[in-house]
């Protein structure tokens, strides 16, 4: 995923442009995430055609009905998520690993979960220091739990009991959510008491297939 018609300088450019003018005026405020989105090259991650636009402030498509969030979104989950040097982290929604690839950087260890097959082997040969698994996103990576962060990078309408079981006591998930059509990003905390979500931004987020709440019946009139 390269585009030929630009110069590494020309993407250097754009990536600056994006911290500054989108990420340290958007409440993206830990440096350890601002330094590594200015170190990680958008443009390997979205398709070719799709490269001299990766660092703009919108969604990107990706092919398949799947899309790149917005530079911001994945600012401002990291954040706060509060992600430490030691922890261990689950994306969930890797798509092609520009997520995986920017949390790399500041978490001890990363696992990045995709069941899109195509996108799971672009991830693989994109991605530096996470491990890139294929499975269903429902069902995140039960395998390597317990993580002490969880990432879903996406909006859905509801956290699967399975995801939240695999967060260790006192973990922190992030996530966009899916209300009534507006999408919202939220954090919540696995406690002693049960795990519960807070809404902390009205942002537009890619919605994630497979998350949907089951309909409820209803008598037909």
């Amino acid at each position: 995923m390269t585009d030929t018609t630009r110069s590494p300088s020309d993407f250097d450019a754009m990536r600056h442009a994006m911290v500054v003018s989108q990420l340290r005026t958007s409440a993206v405020s830990d440096p350890r995430v601002v330094e590594a989105m200015g170190d990680v090259p958008r443009e390997a991650f979205v398709p070719a055609a799709q490269a001299g636009v990766a660092y703009r402030d919108a969604a990107l498509p990706l092919g398949g009905g799947r899309a790149i969030n917005a530079p911001l979104i994945l600012g401002r989950l990291l954040t706060a998520a509060e992600v430490l040097a030691d922890d261990r982290v689950l994306i969930i929604g890797a798509a092609t690993g520009y997520s995986a690839a920017v949390t790399a950087r500041i978490a001890g260890s990363v696992v990045a979960l995709e069941e899109d097959a195509a996108m799971v082997a672009t991830a693989r040969g994109a991605v530096a220091g996470a491990e890139v698994v294929e499975g269903p996103l429902t069902q995140g990576w039960a395998a390597a739990a317990p993580y002490d962060v969880i990432i879903i990078d996406g909006a859905v309408e509801q956290v699967p009991d399975a995801i939240v079981d695999q967060l260790a006591p006192g973990g922190r998930l992030t996530t966009g959510i899916v209300d009534r059509g507006v999408t919202r990003l939220a954090l919540g905390r696995k406690t002693g008491g049960g795990f519960g979500l807070t809404e902390f931004a009205d942002l537009d987020c890619v919605v994630l297939p497979g998350f949907a709440r089951p309909k409820t019946f209803q008598f037909a009139r």
